[in-house]
């Protein structure tokens, strides 16, 4: 049911997509000026916002228009502004948020990341929204929920480990593995594709393929499900 999940858990939710693709690819690029960046850092990034300019306003402008006729919005209530010389455009409407925003690839900087996230929804109704999923049809692949409290990632291991000893073992759809110094914990979840990591500062989902909003927030109520099971893993996701 859509009202079936807290305004404020849908509040803290953000639904990200990824893209990477070769610098060079970039409409702005020009092999005959330009060299492939070998390091990501501000002066590269720099260079980066400049030569996707053209794609970035041009992705702004085709999501502002998709999201005006399919939400049926009035100007008052969605704005598209952009920041070209920091690779960021922001989609702000009357039920949520868009971010659009173009980096390196730390680690490969030949290659640069597309990030899309959607944030600060209003209601559970707009992520239920036939129109409002056909927009984003294929577009995310991570949920992060922020918990803002945080947790303990020993916690949060020892909660799952302990279903075990209250003889649920046989019956518990979780499962969680870790490095030696919890760190990080990762849970699977019986009948969840997606992986879900806790930080200690979130929650995260990683999806094997993207999806709509809708298809993620569908996986995310079988995680709150499954983590009812133990009272702290509860707490984290109400």
């Amino acid at each position: 049911m859509p009202n079936a999940m807290p305004a404020s858990v849908i509040a803290d939710l953000r639904f990200i997509g990824l893209e990477s693709a070769s610098v060079k690819s970039l409409s702005g690029f020009n092999k005959k000026r330009h060299t492939l960046p070998d390091s990501a850092n501000a002066t590269t990034n720099a260079f980066l916002a400049r030569l996707c300019a053209p794609e970035l306003a041009e992705r702004g402008e085709a999501l502002f228009q998709a999201v005006r006729e399919a939400m049926g919005y009035k100007r008052r209530e969605v704005s598209l502004s952009i920041d070209a010389d920091g690779g960021l455009a922001r989609l702000s409407a009357r039920d949520f948020s868009l971010e659009l925003f173009y980096e390196l690839e730390p680690s490969s900087p030949e290659f640069y990341l597309f990030r899309q996230t959607l944030l600060d929804a209003k209601t559970s109704e707009l992520l239920h929204n036939a129109a409002f999923n056909e927009v984003f049809a294929g577009t995310f692949s991570e949920l992060s929920f922020t918990l803002q409290k945080g947790v303990q990632v020993e916690a949060v291991i020892d909660a799952v480990e302990g279903l075990d000893e209250v003889g649920n073992a046989a019956h518990s759809p979780l499962r969680v593995t870790y490095p030696s110094d919890c760190s990080v914990c990762e849970i699977a979840v019986a009948g969840v594709e997606a992986r879900v990591r806790c930080t200690g500062a979130s929650i995260d989902m990683i999806f094997p393929r993207a999806g709509s909003p809708l298809e993620l927030l569908q996986e995310f109520a079988a995680v709150r499900s499954a983590f009812s099971l133990s009272e702290l893993l509860r707490g984290l996701v109400e």
